[in-house]
């Protein structure tokens, strides 16, 4: 039996990640749900468990396995070193270790990454959710026909930047219907019913970081297979879910079956219909990455194409929550037998 840590329990990733563990073979593992201030002492459950959530002490890691960190940045840099010391593996959905030396971002879903996890590994970062979400779409556009260029537009939701910017968010709306003040407190401007390429100079959260993260772990995933990825976040004035707008030059063209052929199968769910369009309501609960291919309309021969358009939609909690559980599972190699026994 395995001992696994949640540190930052209580936030909206904290409880994505608990649902992805109840449903993993790692279910049965004795769990330690750990965060600072929020839910301390609130009964909660994971698999057939129940237990409090806790302070972080000095014996809160003693004998963890897997430590996931899916708090604020803040925690992270304060405990994680503390887990390492206590022998436990620590995967990081927070964003704090993208830059310590021989952190690696992982997506067991992609294959044929260049690197995997060793015994010196200090800690792995499951790959950011619109890194994970492109990279499926071009690792199997690439099985077929080498991809030129590609540029995105992610569209960010409140649920990015967690449970504080769903609230104002809400919060927003219910004062602009009623006519009043706006709360800013994270935003520092008006994010409802709008769309922001940029945030207030006193906004606590920022659409550039997004940006750079997003960049780096589909870099770091596709080694040299795939183009540079040009991006441009946009905060959406919509609580949850990420949605795409990505333009594809192939080197060759390819035939169109084909190619929408390799956007279906595991992980990736093409949508055919145009009543069925995928969007961040229709992706809320799904474990795939729902996606629309239209070529582009001004090619000579219908059947095959050069230049795509793809919409895409993706649970963004609940994807990075199973790529989570997918690199915990990937480092049991490094632990074929638990510490609690």
């Amino acid at each position: 039996m395995y001992k696994i840590a949640i540190a930052g329990a209580s936030t909206l990733l904290g409880k994505e990640l608990k649902d992805a563990l109840s449903d993993s073979p790692l279910a049965a593992a004795s769990f330690v749900l750990l965060d600072e201030n929020e839910g301390l002492g609130q009964l909660d459950q994971v698999g057939d468990e129940v237990t409090f959530v806790r302070a972080i002490d000095a014996d809160s890691f003693d004998r963890a396995d897997f430590t996931f960190f899916c708090g604020s940045a803040d925690l992270t840099r304060k405990h994680w070193k503390q887990a390492l010391q206590a022998g436990s593996s620590v995967l990081d959905l927070s964003g704090a270790l993208d830059h310590e030396a021989g952190v690696l971002v992982r997506a067991p879903w992609i294959e044929a990454e260049a690197t995997s996890a060793d015994l010196f590994t200090p800690a792995v970062i499951p790959a950011h959710p619109a890194a994970l979400a492109l990279g499926l779409i071009f690792e199997r556009l690439q099985q077929h026909a080498p991809v030129k260029s590609a540029a995105a537009t992610l569209m960010v939701p409140a649920s990015e930047f967690g449970r504080g910017a769903m609230d104002e968010l809400h919060q927003q709306t219910v004062n602009l219907l009623s006519f009043q003040t706006l709360p800013r407190a994270i935003y520092d401007a008006q994010a409802a019913y709008n769309l922001l390429s940029g945030l207030g100079e006193n906004a606590t959260i920022s659409l550039s970081g997004v940006e750079l993260r997003v960049r780096r772990h589909f870099a770091e995933m596709g080694g040299h297979r795939w183009p540079p990825l040009t991006l441009q976040a946009i905060l959406a004035p919509v609580f949850h879910g990420h949605t795409f707008s990505i333009a594809v030059e192939l080197e060759r063209p390819a035939e169109v079956l084909t190619l929408e052929e390799a956007l279906g199968g595991d992980h990736l769910d093409l949508v055919l219909e145009d009543t069925d369009s995928p969007s961040n309501l229709a992706a809320t609960g799904q474990n795939d990455v729902l996606v629309r291919m239209r070529p582009d309309p001004g090619a000579r021969n219908p059947s095959e194409a050069s230049r795509l358009w793809i919409w895409a939609a993706t649970d963004n909690l609940r994807l990075y929550a199973h790529n989570a559980v997918e690199c915990a599972l990937e480092l049991r190699r490094l632990r074929p037998q638990g510490t609690v026994q």
